[in-house]
């Protein structure tokens, strides 16, 4: 039996007064999840481990079933990953954003949504004039680059942009943890006080001042750039946030002998970094942008393409309704919803049904609620549902946060949705 992972970032909310009470999922009612859900069987999951924050390198990590205490490194490393960027034993690797400040506070997490293209042009300005031995800035995707620190220490405390709009951006720059010293060298390859190429490796309290400095370096060389002349929603400022080192992880197809061979389709540099760690292909989309505007479609045939082709495990990423979740557009992400459901969901549905002689087994959840009234991430359970053919369905009729609570599966934690979903793995 194949396995299919599609997952809706942030798709999960609150009850919301403007729709009467309910959340999005229950008033959007998208036709092909409910399906799926009735024909189906349901439950909730908790994504992130006590003491993590809920990010979606933490939520997506834990769902391919992945122990975070074992293997997290936070977002850089991934992100590094993905891109093709080989970390070396003493770098630091930190998520960069490009922001939008004004009047001393964050007003966006993604410098009024850059395109890929805008993205380089300024991040290699930004190397061009702060980049040296130490420091290195690295194009990702859109807003989402990468900032490289050679014997940098990760015992800092870093703010997700995200989770922070419209405060003052100054209370909100990086510090040392409380716990940190200097002669820390956790996961480093060893104690010396030097990297490998003779830089004197950082403590926390120097790491921290050395990105602050970046962040104020770079508000002055971006608000003179050409780029944000007579721009709305200026790039005038770089956050970096989520940083760690090269992770070691074992690969799915060494923690599960289901899967031979497996993608991973996604727009965000940090799902993809995962499925690369995970020994998964990474399958580029034309036209897949992170936003409510990616290629459904093409992402759908992708999937479609890559079961036929010979993968037994595919997991499809769609961070359309995160995006709308932080930027709080309520309408959007109602959209995002519909077309999830009907321009992923239903083709890839559709096409299983002719697959009897080796069917496909569907997963839908998100990762993690984005409530668009608070636009940022919450730690809390998140609904899923488990289909294919012949299974036996709960009694659950909807796929939302509250009808999922009686499912079949009740509530699960972290591995242990991976865990139930490869157990299924029979012919029919």
């Amino acid at each position: 039996m194949k396995h299919i992972v599609i997952l809706g970032d942030g798709m999960a909310d609150h009850p919301v007064e403007r729709l009467g009470g309910k959340t999005l999922l229950e008033y959007a009612r998208p036709e092909y999840i409910n399906m799926l859900a009735r024909n189906g069987r349901t439950g909730r999951l908790i994504t992130v481990p006590e003491g993590y924050q809920p990010g979606s390198e933490v939520a997506n990590t834990a769902i391919m079933g992945y122990n975070l205490d074992e293997v997290y490194e936070g977002r850089g490393p991934l992100e590094a990953a993905s891109i093709g960027y080989e970390m070396q034993p003493d770098d630091l690797a930190l998520r960069c954003n490009i922001i939008t400040l004004s009047d001393g506070k964050i007003r966006n997490h993604h410098g009024g949504h850059l395109t890929t293209e805008e993205g380089d042009i300024l991040i290699k300005y930004l190397n061009d004039h702060l980049g040296n031995d130490r420091v290195k800035f690295i194009t990702g995707i859109q807003y989402r680059h990468l900032l490289i620190i050679k014997g940098g220490n990760k015992h800092i405390v870093c703010s997700p942009p995200h989770d922070h709009p419209n405060e003052e951006w100054k209370p909100l720059l990086v510090k040392p943890e409380q716990t940190a010293t200097e002669t820390d060298c956790t996961n480093r390859n060893s104690c010396s006080t030097c990297t490998a190429d003779g830089n004197r490796k950082l403590s926390a309290e120097e790491t921290a001042t050395l990105i602050n400095n970046l962040i104020i370096a770079s508000q002055e060389l971006l608000t003179l750039h050409p780029f944000n002349k007579n721009r709305a929603q200026q790039a005038n400022s770089i956050w970096p946030w989520s940083g760690g080192y090269r992770p070691r992880m074992a690969t799915l197809q060494e923690m599960y002998p289901q899967v031979k061979r497996g993608s991973v389709i996604s727009a965000v540099d940090l799902i993809r970094g995962i499925g690369k760690y995970a020994g998964l292909r990474r399958i580029i989309v034309e036209g897949a942008t992170g936003l409510a505007n990616t290629n459904y479609e093409g992402k759908a045939e992708a999937a479609i393409n890559a079961l036929a082709s010979g993968d037994d495990f595919v997991f499809l990423h769609v961070e359309a309704s995160d995006e709308a979740g932080h930027d709080g557009d309520l309408d959007l992400k109602l959209k995002t919803i519909d077309y999830l459901d009907k321009r992923i969901v239903k083709p890839i549905y559709e096409k299983a049904l002719e697959w009897t002689d080796d069917p496909v087994c569907i997963a839908i959840l998100p990762d993690h609620p984005t409530p668009v009234e608070i636009r940022t991430h919450v730690s809390e359970p998140v609904p899923f549902l488990i289909w294919h053919p012949g299974i036996q369905p709960d009694n659950v009729e909807y796929f939302d946060e509250s009808s999922c609570v009686t499912g079949h599966y009740g509530l699960l934690k972290l591995t242990e949705f991976m865990n139930e979903f490869m157990k299924i793995n029979k012919t029919i």
